[in-house]
């Protein structure tokens, strides 16, 4: 029987969850057996605010469990020479786990430390405004924050704590540009999945519609009140249920133009201030753009209309303008254009060339309103 090259391959693996994931009010507080059945002596990785906010717990659960923790800032950013530096700690305090505590950048530098170190990992998200907490994918900067490269790891966190009151004391401009990397997921996976018949792509596109629906029905109630369900349900659909996605969705669920916008913008020294999710939601509306120049697609022109009165709304940017950007040079567009464009960018998922003067018309109109309605609006 001849045995076809699919069924020969190396199997595939799938990366799909955390092993195991604790959430509620006070979950920290409430996590110390889950916490120490991972090791007895951690390195605590995150940045100055969130870790003093954590610091009183975690010195409680250490106390009680008989654990020993080093806390050590991930400055300048989650770049190689951080990591070399976060390395030597671990080495020196003979670490056998790693703790993260923050936002995205502080999460994927403490996974990557325990990928380097083969140890397990905890992940304490700070605020919703990424997925990083759940999955096994971490992005280098350089100590600058330009985007260099991302890392694909080994496996997702050994232990993930979602903790509604830590979360709380974040901003609420990190849950509004949660949002904004979360919904990304509907509009790239639908892309960049294509006509695939694998059943965990089909049910990963699917996840990324109703995450965008639950998003586009709730993310209002939720920033107004931190204290609604529909908050909790929008928390769980940013830093969880956008897990899922990417974890069952693999590679067949990959960042298209939405995150290699992004990762363009992050070259730009005014662009440092901006939250990870804000890129993002202003790079759905400059992928939308694209198709509809393009292609002509009325479906992207529909749905970017949608969009912007969606981020209207909740506070998401909808051009440069808002993001702050409205003073950046012709010169700075295209560098910004030529990085989103290099062959090896995720932007090349879209099913058309992208040339750097058709992005960079994109991302100077992504405001220009559908046809049919300048027509409406011409005649009231």
């Amino acid at each position: 029987m001849t045995t076809s090259s699919s069924q020969s391959a190396a199997p595939l693996q799938i990366l799909a969850a955390p092993a195991q994931v604790l959430k509620g009010d006070d979950a920290l507080a409430q996590s110390g057996q889950a916490i120490a059945r991972w090791g007895k002596r951690s390195i605590v990785v995150g940045g100055e605010r969130t870790l003093a906010v954590v610091d009183p717990i975690l010195k409680e659960i250490c106390q009680q469990y008989g654990l020993t923790a080093e806390a050590v800032l991930y400055s300048p950013d989650c770049s190689e020479a951080a990591l070399k530096r976060l390395n030597k700690k671990f080495k020196a305090h003979k670490g056998d786990f790693v703790i993260g505590v923050g936002g995205g950048k502080a999460l994927d530098t403490a996974k990557l430390l325990a990928h380097q170190q083969q140890c397990p990992i905890v992940t304490i998200p700070t605020s919703a405004a990424t997925c990083a907490a759940w999955t096994a994918l971490s992005n280098i900067y350089s100590d600058q924050g330009a985007f260099q490269y991302d890392v694909s790891l080994d496996r997702c966190p050994e232990l993930l704590i979602l903790d509604y009151c830590l979360l709380k004391t974040a901003p609420s401009r990190t849950l509004v540009a949660g949002i904004g990397d979360a919904i990304a997921k509907w509009y790239e996976a639908s892309v960049s999945s294509g006509f695939s018949s694998d059943t965990l792509t089909i049910a990963a596109v699917q996840e990324a519609r109703i995450l965008r629906d639950i998003l586009l029905q709730k993310s209002a109630q939720a920033i107004a009140d931190p204290d609604s369900t529909a908050w909790r349900e929008v928390v769980d659909a940013t830093v969880l249920l956008a897990g899922v996605i990417g974890g069952l969705g693999g590679a067949n669920c990959r960042t298209v133009a939405a995150h290699a916008v992004h990762n363009g913008l992050t070259h730009l020294t005014e662009a440092h201030s901006i939250l990870h999710g804000e890129k993002v939601a202003y790079g759905i509306l400059v992928q939308l753009r694209l198709e509809e120049l393009c292609l002509g697609s009325q479906l992207a022109s529909t749905a970017r209309h949608q969009l912007l009165s969606f981020y209207q709304a909740i506070g998401l940017p909808k051009n440069l303008t808002d993001l702050g950007l409205a003073n950046i040079t012709l010169q700075q567009l295209q560098q910004v254009a030529d990085l989103t464009c290099q062959p090896q960018s995720d932007i090349h998922r879209l099913p058309f060339t992208v040339l750097p003067e058709q992005l960079m018309a994109a991302m100077v109109s992504t405001q220009v309103l559908p046809e049919r309605t300048k027509e409406t609006a011409s005649t009231t």
